[in-house]
């Protein structure tokens, strides 16, 4: 009885925040280790699928490195990257294009549609929804460094979007994107992502992480930030206290604050149903970043 009593006061506590963000649009970014937990994936999809039938209208955007990786090696191509970036010749682009397109974003889609819900891949092959361009890095001596196929989301076709979430089907969009005389890039899948958020103008964009979101000592999980505003972000990466892959991921979530995207979490995707409990809980399991706090 007491632990039926329990789940009840855990439905009463998330009935306040599936209220407030019925209709809502959230961007879920997956991609780098989690992919390689399938624990992992498969809580993460059952939380989509419950984000969904309580209302709201969830947009997963993907990536695929490490999978990329592994299928340029069992093809015999040595991958390279630039500046920490992967060079994306042509034939390495249609190996990410196959891995993210017809391997990852199908994998997901199957695994929504097992759990009962509706979902579609929008991508070249279907419906593009990332517009990109060439990006290229700025050189030591003023020339900029090219990596290939490699692009910077500058546009979202949000009306597929739109069209397929009003429909109660959730959208799996990879990071590869197409420039708008139709050449294909390999995109981000962070700055992917929140440009999807930035556009939909959504409540919140959650970022799976292989930490518990930003940590003041990454040796010490308990050092966990719950919550922490953009200008006390700016001061941590000054610090160096947020260095290495983390950088990129929480400059896209600052950028995506920047353009009028409500609240971005870091969570832990080996913790089962680390999202609901972000989203739905009173007090969260990762990192909430808001805009800069009013002087």
């Amino acid at each position: 009885m007491q632990e039926a009593i329990l789940k009840a006061k855990v439905l009463v506590e998330a009935l306040g925040w599936i209220k407030r963000f019925r209709n809502r649009y959230v961007v879920v970014k997956l991609g780098g280790s989690t992919l390689d937990q399938p624990d992992s994936v498969d809580s993460l999809l059952t939380d989509v699928v419950f984000m969904e039938a309580v209302g709201m209208r969830p947009v997963i955007v993907h990536g695929g490195g490490k999978a990329i990786s592994a299928a340029m090696a069992e093809a015999g191509i040595e991958s390279r990257f630039v500046e920490g970036r992967r060079y994306t010749d042509a034939r390495t682009l249609e190996i990410a294009s196959q891995v993210l397109v017809n391997d990852i974003s199908a994998r997901i889609v199957d695994s929504l549609v097992s759990k009962g819900a509706q979902a579609t891949a929008l991508h070249f092959q279907t419906e593009n929804v990332l517009v990109a361009e060439k990006l290229t890095l700025p050189g030591e001596n003023g020339e900029p460094i090219d990596l290939g196929h490699v692009g910077r989301v500058v546009d979202v076709h949000l009306d597929p979007l739109r069209r397929v979430c009003s429909t109660g089907t959730i959208p799996v969009v990879p990071s590869i994107a197409l420039d708008r005389l139709g050449h294909r890039f390999n995109v981000n899948a962070d700055t992917a992502a929140a440009a999807v958020a930035r556009d939909l103008n959504v409540e919140k964009l959650v970022f799976l992480s292989d930490i518990p979101g930003i940590l003041t000592d990454v040796n010490d999980p308990d050092s966990r930030i719950a919550h922490v505003d953009v200008g006390q972000v700016r001061e941590l990466i000054a610090q160096g206290i947020i260095a290495g892959g983390m950088v990129p991921k929480v400059e896209a979530a600052l950028d995506a604050l920047d353009a009028g995207v409500r609240k971005v979490h870091i969570v832990d995707a080996s913790m089962p149903h680390s999202v609901l409990l972000e989203i739905y809980s009173d007090t969260g399991v990762g990192t909430e970043i808001v805009a800069a706090q009013p002087a």
